[in-house]
């Protein structure tokens, strides 16, 4: 069931999101600051800052999410205006204590555990500035959506790949694909160009954060300096309180000593600009997060209009003929995989490595292509009627089931060169390419059937999940692993040292398998980077945990020089690479 509703039974004035902005309040004038009040009536002073700040101001009504305040009565622009400005809806309420202590939050635990490195630190620090965005959230009227939920979820599943896996590409792929579900989870975007450039939202929200928290903390701090002085000074005897006597514990027992120096960030005065550019980067970005949640873009009102339809016969044709070369393609590819290669191979000279290294890119960028001429035909695609309807189904679903066939041939492919020349990093990634590829293919497929109401949704979702599948299947490792069962299968191919020694922490455990002086040489380099780093425990992720314990157990032998007559001698995957060494494959 769809979490939007329809536009014939939406409120006028509602967001396409289905109440998750309800009532949004109207912007309003700068607070002025009240009279002082007495120490003892607090809960006056607080009531005084409200009435100052909503004084003034006309009746909070429906209002249209669509427009920033400058197209509603009574209401101003905020920072940030410009060519999203008509995409606002008005400015998010009064920043509430609860928003300002979890930004705060995110700030200090940025400082304290984001300049080790990454690990489970993502994590902590991701809690409270959700917690900020879902305070936000709620003081504007936001409800929680299914939708919204996936993207939330999804995207604290993407930050547990740096916990569990050593490797930097995946952990990379990991970290910008949760920073782009975290802002669409803020922005609820559901076209094309929404989720595109909802994905990118939060950087919009980055300075209007920024001046609306600054203003939250003024409005607050001159109706009720009472209550925040009595938080200071009580957060500065805690911090006393435990400075004290957590050190005299730790003089008194080396146990609690090693406890509390595990568990507490090392920092040195010497990292301070480092930690307070980290403060800063956490506090915008929990204010960017928090405002996005209170007042975010409606990126979907950006609308690209239909192309020009075209005739039946002028629209068809050319796709019909590319849907025959296809079918010819893909009969040879079924006379070779049915016992015609000795055909090809005779009239080619390539043996079953070199006949699939030499498609596979060129099949890769097929698919590609036809994704780009998909898009082009819907774009054009003929809109007379249920006739049309049916021609634009025949037509673009043959090409994608077609496509679907190309694709397992290039995975094919793939899988023969692996075969006789081992995994590599840019295999597998390439091939997880071209698996995602196909299965977007059978996401459009699935539209043509279904409607294609929920299409860039599930494209975002099918990214973000293999990504994490990815990251979880620990590429490195099984890029040892492969590579290490290739050799005890045929001993006499040999292992690339010279490759698999670069790998990370990760491939540690598929390694230690090799014999000697095959594993000591393989895991010399790792064994200096594990071993040697004194890295604390939030920034260690659980692959190099593992790595450093089986490196503990068994250390390399020898001293390296057994390992020169173990390389390949400028020679890698049966070609020799070109004159500057250079090789892309």
């Amino acid at each position: 069931m769809s979490d939007q509703p329809s536009e014939a039974s939406r409120p006028p004035g509602q967001s396409p999101e289905a109440g998750t902005q309800q009532q949004p309040q109207q912007q309003q004038p700068e607070p002025q600051s009240p009279a002082p009040a007495a120490p003892a009536a607090t809960a006056v002073a607080d009531q005084a800052v409200k009435a100052t700040v909503t004084a003034g101001a006309p009746p909070a009504g429906p209002g249209n999410p669509w427009q920033y305040g400058a197209g509603a009565p009574g209401a101003r622009n905020s920072p940030g205006d410009g060519a999203t400005a008509r995409l606002r809806p008005p400015a998010p309420p009064l920043i509430r204590p609860a928003v300002l202590w979890s930004v705060l939050a995110t700030a200090v635990v940025s400082a304290l555990f984001l300049g080790d490195g990454l690990g489970v630190n993502l994590l902590i620090v991701a809690v409270p500035a959700a917690l900020a965005a879902f305070f936000a959230a709620r003081s504007a009227g936001r409800r929680l959506r299914p939708w919204t939920a996936t993207w939330a979820v999804g995207g604290l599943a993407l930050l547990a790949v740096p916990a569990l896996r050593d490797a930097g590409w995946p952990t990379f792929l990991a970290v910008v694909s949760a920073f782009a579900l975290g802002s669409l989870a803020l922005h609820g975007s559901r076209s094309w160009l929404g989720v595109l450039i909802g994905s990118l939202g939060l950087f919009d929200s980055a300075v209007p954060g920024i001046i609306w928290g600054v203003r939250g903390i003024r409005a607050r701090a001159d109706g009720s300096r009472a209550r925040w002085g009595a938080g200071l000074r009580t957060t500065a005897v805690a911090v006393v309180l435990l400075v004290v006597f957590g050190t005299l514990f730790a003089s008194a027992d080396a146990a609690f000593a090693d406890l509390l120096g595990d568990l507490m960030p090392d920092v040195s005065l010497g990292e301070g600009p480092w930690r307070i550019f980290l403060f800063a980067l956490g506090l915008a970005g929990a204010l960017a997060a928090a405002y996005a949640a209170a007042a975010p873009v409606r990126w979907d009102g950006i609308t690209v209009s239909s192309g020009k339809p075209r005739g039946r016969v002028e629209w068809a044709l050319p796709l019909i003929v590319l849907n025959l070369l296809f079918a010819a393609f893909i009969a040879l590819q079924l006379v070779v995989l049915l016992g015609g290669y000795e055909k090809v191979r005779a009239e080619t000279g390539l043996d079953h490595a070199e006949y699939a290294r030499q498609g596979f890119w060129q099949l890769l960028w097929a698919t590609l292509l036809t994704l780009l001429v998909i898009a082009l035909a819907l774009r054009w695609a003929p809109r007379g009627g249920s006739r049309d309807r049916t021609l634009v189904r025949a037509v673009l679903g043959t090409l994608c089931v077609l496509t679907l066939v190309v694709v397992a041939s290039a995975l094919r492919r793939m899988d023969l060169y692996v075969d006789e020349y081992g995994l590599t990093r840019l295999r597998i990634s390439v091939a997880a390419m071209e698996l995602w590829l196909g299965v977007v293919l059978v996401l459009i497929l699935a539209a043509g059937v279904f409607g294609a109401r929920f299409l860039p949704r599930a494209i975002a979702v099918s990214a973000a999940a293999g990504v994490l599948a990815f990251g979880l299947i620990s590429p490195d490792g099984l890029i040892a692993e492969q590579n290490v069962q290739r050799f005890e299968a045929r001993e006499s191919a040999g292992i690339d040292i010279d490759y698999v020694k670069d790998l990370s922490a990760d491939a540690v455990p598929a390694l230690d398998r090799l014999p000697e002086p095959e594993r000591s040489c393989a895991l010399r380099i790792i064994q200096r980077e594990v071993l040697h780093t004194d890295t604390p425990w939030y920034a260690t992720s659980w692959g190099e945990a593992r790595a450093k314990e089986i490196l503990e157990k068994r250390p390399v032998r020898g001293d390296g020089r057994d390992c020169y007559r173990l390389g390949t001698d400028g020679f890698r995957d049966g070609y020799e690479p070109d004159d500057d060494g250079y090789e892309p494959y």
